[in-house]
């Protein structure tokens, strides 16, 4: 997949987006089995857009930060703090 396909599908307004065109969250299968790159193309291959899919009735549009930090790394530091 291109960068600019991947640049269309993360600045897909979720006010004016087609709901037809996108796909219900439970309808995707995570495989795991594979390699790290088989399961990715796999899941977006499946969603069709990672950025914005359907939750029931409700459109969901999601965002990467662009850091080395996990999210494993953000959980421990915050629970840590509390």
């Amino acid at each position: 997949m291109s960068i600019d396909k991947l640049n269309e599908m993360k600045n897909v307004d979720l006010r004016t987006v087609d709901r037809s065109t996108l796909v219900q969250r439970k309808d995707v299968r995570l495989k795991s089995k594979g390699s790290k790159q088989e399961r990715i193309a796999d899941y977006i291959r499946q969603i069709k857009n990672p950025y914005c899919y359907l939750d029931g009735k409700t459109v969901v549009k999601i965002s990467f930060a662009d850091t080395d930090r996990t999210i494993e790394d953000c959980f421990h530091t915050y629970f840590r703090g509390v």
